[in-house]
């Protein structure tokens, strides 16, 4: 017999029966999954990870600051290192003309066309092009109007201008690109540099830059930089020029505006070389942010060498600074800082060279320095050092109204006369700072000629043999007597024999 519920009651228990039979059935599916995810999370964030420990940094000590390097996934998802357009390029010579037509892509489409090992010819005559170089084979980009670093006041209108918040040129790793006649543009560059390469080699000769950002105008991460006959503007905070695990050798280069010049990260491997270059500051006070620095060469995992020639450091806080690296700097002049060198650590050899500084000449906290035949003018402190550091210092010569000032000892009855203090490894230079040496110094930055050597008053005459000094340094004209006659009143053994 069967017995019918009222308004089919049966059918309604039978339907959720059904679903509560698959909703448990879809607990026990996602249970395990959710709670081992939410066990993974858990064990991450209490977990140590060792690893950091065990694995440190290959190129510096340093902490990286990754939120100020460009991120250029974010912006173009298709760069990376090692990437491949579908269509390979195959023309030998690839020339674009794209001046004043930003939005197009024909430099983009230009680098595509090109063969490996090609050349790419920028003609920018109705304006500069706009576009990203990003390089993934071996090229050659030549500017076609051509560019000379002496005529930069007239003849520095941008041959490639990079998207605002965009690099000029990235170089992917393994890639060798030569540059030449090229004048880049980055005026809004936002976190981008306007070169960028990753284990690249980029030779660059006679070429230009007008950036403006927050990095660096040139950045690259191992491999090689090589730059001749080039003028650097860059108006950033940043070095205009980081070199992090790389070989930079720059010749006849000039850099101007940034807050600082260059930072390198010397590799183990081959010596970086600066030479014929000018780095000149923006002479501020370095209240807050970073310190303005003329070149930093900073300690990495390999110890490397740095070799500074016949170059000009002026307008910095700090001209030159070493930390766990080797500096050699020669026949060279930093001028318009606080401090001339400063070594934290590692080796610093200084020789035949000009410094010029407000406050130190050499200071040295650790490590080794050598400080021989050089010219310190303007110094409160020649050479500062403290007890970790061990210094040789020889034959350095000083021009200083603070050093250099005499002291007087009584020779004969309250006649005095001058001398000067020497110090550890340098000597005072009596007379004026020749115009010639502040004409490459602080006349490359517009200021008028100061004379930091002391002068005494009289003292030409005393020299010629006439008068003497009282105890307060006051020049006293005698002419009675010249010579050593006036310590003796023309006879006697004089103040030996009182």
């Amino acid at each position: 017999m069967t017995t019918r519920s009222p308004f089919g009651f049966g059918k309604i228990i039978g339907g959720a029966v059904a679903i509560a039979g698959a909703v448990g059935l879809f607990a026990l599916l996602d249970a395990p999954g959710a709670s081992a995810q939410v066990a993974a999370k858990v064990e991450s964030q209490s977990r140590p990870n060792f690893g950091v420990l065990l694995d440190p940094p290959t190129r510096s000590y340093r902490q990286r600051r990754p939120q100020r390097r460009y991120d250029y996934g974010t912006h173009r998802p298709d760069w990376r290192p090692g990437y491949h357009p579908g269509r390979p390029g195959g023309e030998e010579v690839v020339l674009v003309d794209c001046g004043g037509n930003p939005g197009t892509g024909a430099v983009e489409d230009a680098v595509r066309r090109v063969r490996p090992g090609g050349t790419l010819i920028i003609r920018a005559r109705g304006g500069a092009c706009v576009g990203w170089l990003n390089i993934d084979k071996p090229l050659t980009v030549i500017g076609e109007g051509g560019f000379d670093p002496r005529d930069w006041a007239r003849n520095s209108e941008p041959t490639l201008q990079a998207p605002d918040g965009l690099p000029c040129m990235t170089v992917a790793s393994g890639v060798r690109v030569e540059i030449r006649d090229m004048v880049f543009g980055s005026p809004r560059a936002g976190d981008a540099a306007c070169i960028v390469g990753y284990g690249a080699d980029i030779v660059m000769n006679r070429v230009g830059f007008h950036h403006a950002g927050d990095e660096a105008a040139i950045y690259v991460d191992g491999g090689l930089l090589d730059i001749r006959n080039a003028v650097l503007d860059a108006q950033t905070i940043a070095p205009a020029i980081v070199a992090d695990g790389a070989v930079l050798n720059a010749w006849e280069l000039t850099v101007t505006g940034a807050h600082s010049g260059m930072e390198i990260v010397p590799t183990g491997g081959q010596t970086s070389r600066i030479s014929a270059t000018t780095l000149k500051g923006t002479n501020t006070p370095n209240n807050f942010g970073p310190r303005s620095i003329g070149l930093a060469v900073r300690s990495g995992r390999d110890y490397g060498r740095v070799e500074v020639d016949n170059t000009a450091i002026c307008g910095f806080t700090e001209g030159v600074v070493v930390e766990g690296a080797s500096l050699t700097v020669n026949n060279s002049r930093i001028c318009r800082s606080d401090k001339g060198a400063v070594l934290y650590s590692g080796e610093l050899r200084l020789t035949d060279s000009r410094i010029r500084a407000n406050g130190i000449g050499v200071a040295a906290a650790a490590g080794h320095a050598v400080i021989v035949n050089n010219v310190f003018a303007g110094v409160r402190d020649v050479i500062y050092a403290e007890p970790r550091a061990s210094v040789e210092a020889r034959g350095n010569r000083v021009w200083s109204q603070h050093v250099c000032r005499p002291q007087f000892r009584d020779r004969y009855r309250g006649r005095y006369e001058p001398y000067w203090r020497q110090g550890e490894g340098w000597t005072c230079t009596y007379g004026s700072y020749p115009r010639e040496w502040w004409g490459q110094e602080d006349g490359l930055l517009g200021f008028e000629y100061y004379d930091d050597g002391h002068r005494l008053d009289g003292y030409d005459e005393y020299r010629d043999g006439y008068g003497w000094y009282d105890r307060d340094g006051r020049y006293i004209r005698d002419d009675r007597y010249r010579g050593d006659d006036r310590w003796n009143r023309g006879g006697g053994n004089g103040w030996w024999g009182r």
